[in-house]
């Protein structure tokens, strides 16, 4: 199967943006072969319809979505979906032995009710859905090993908990005071065609959505109210900001011990992502800029101490469709296929 022992692996859905971003990084990834490309409304089309710059590169047609056919070809599949579609087919995916990476929302909650009762839908796989793993490699890596279903973290849950992880994890600030303050380019949005994301609308203009209701909400307290040991809720606001790609998001909380500063927090984060190859600390003083992340699968972490409020102010940069997702399903996949995580995402941004 595939040539010189590459492992088979399709993209289901890879005509959205998450879609063409697993496809280039596929592509170039030594270990895997991309045999199958599936889409409901571009079946039948050839990839280079919907991307031309790619044709030189990738010339397979899109197909129709037939979970028989898929796991019979491919080893690993990544569903690239809008949520409420991918609980439909991992469940015969996994069935018949394939490994799966779901970049929606519908394998992120361990508990299905609050999946159902932030997203909709009517479910009865229960029993999958414990058994996923959230692909936050930072956090979870030894599971993602292991995992045969990963459910691929959002990008505002990404760059927002890389920034609160440590200080959860250590007891360093008061949970309920911590408030993230987001903004996203405008592919975290997609490739639909939205009128609040034309370029008229969207440029030389800056505005909050979701506020105190957005459904990452949930997701980041899940994972934060597993690192502090007990129920925690967040204060999360996202903006719209007028570029492609990236997010930053600033994240501010209240120290236990206000003695503490700046240093001893770089200390503190660096000893806690000592073996995340994708996480940068930045030196003191040193606060990140989204570009410095754009096409690549890092994060960069600023970190400040106001010893006026006593807070902590945290700031996280990444790629939204990088990090904050085609690259991170990527990292999940090395981990469960035994490969050094940093195996075919690339390390450098496209700068300026």
């Amino acid at each position: 199967m595939g040539d010189m022992g590459r492992v088979p692996v399709g993209i289901v859905g890879a005509s959205g943006y998450g879609g063409v971003q697993l496809v280039r990084l596929l592509k170039e990834h030594p270990g895997v072969e991309l045999v199958y490309l599936g889409g409901e409304s571009s079946a039948g089309k050839p990839f280079s319809d919907l991307y031309p710059h790619l044709g030189h590169q990738v010339d397979l047609t899109i197909e129709p979505i037939d979970l028989e056919q898929i796991a019979a070809r491919c080893q690993v599949v990544f569903l690239s979906l809008p949520n409420g579609l991918a609980y439909k087919m991992a469940p015969t995916l996994l069935e018949k032995g394939c490994k799966v990476l779901d970049l929606s929302a519908d394998y992120r909650f361990a508990d299905i009710e609050t999946y159902t009762a932030w997203y909709g839908g009517d479910r009865n796989d229960k029993a999958i859905a414990a058994s996923a793993i959230y692909g936050l490699p930072e956090l979870y890596r030894d599971r993602i090993a292991s995992a045969q279903l990963v459910g691929c973290p959002g990008c505002y849950p990404t760059a927002s908990l890389l920034a609160l992880s440590p200080l959860l994890k250590q007891g360093l600030i008061l949970p309920e005071t911590a408030i993230i303050d987001a903004k996203s380019g405008t592919s975290g949005g997609g490739r639909q065609a939205k009128t609040h994301l034309l370029l008229a609308e969207a440029d030389n203009s800056l505005g909050a959505y979701g506020v105190a209701r957005h459904r990452h909400t949930p997701e980041i307290e899940q994972i934060c109210s597993d690192l502090a040991g007990h129920e925690v809720t967040v204060q999360f606001t996202p903006h719209l900001i007028p570029m492609v790609r990236g997010i930053l998001a600033t994240v501010y909380a209240t120290l236990r011990d206000p003695g503490l500063v700046r240093e001893d927090l770089i200390t503190i984060f660096n000893a806690f992502y000592r073996n995340a190859p994708w996480v940068k600390v930045l030196a003191g003083g040193v606060y990140p800029q989204t570009k410095w992340a754009c096409g690549t699968n890092l994060c960069y972490i600023g970190v400040e101490v106001d010893p006026r409020t006593d807070r902590v102010i945290v700031m996280s940069v990444i790629d939204n469709l990088m990090k904050g997702q085609a690259g991170q399903a990527v990292q999940c996949m090395n981990l469960m296929s035994g490969w050094e995580e940093t195996l075919g995402l690339p390390q450098m941004s496209f700068y300026p």
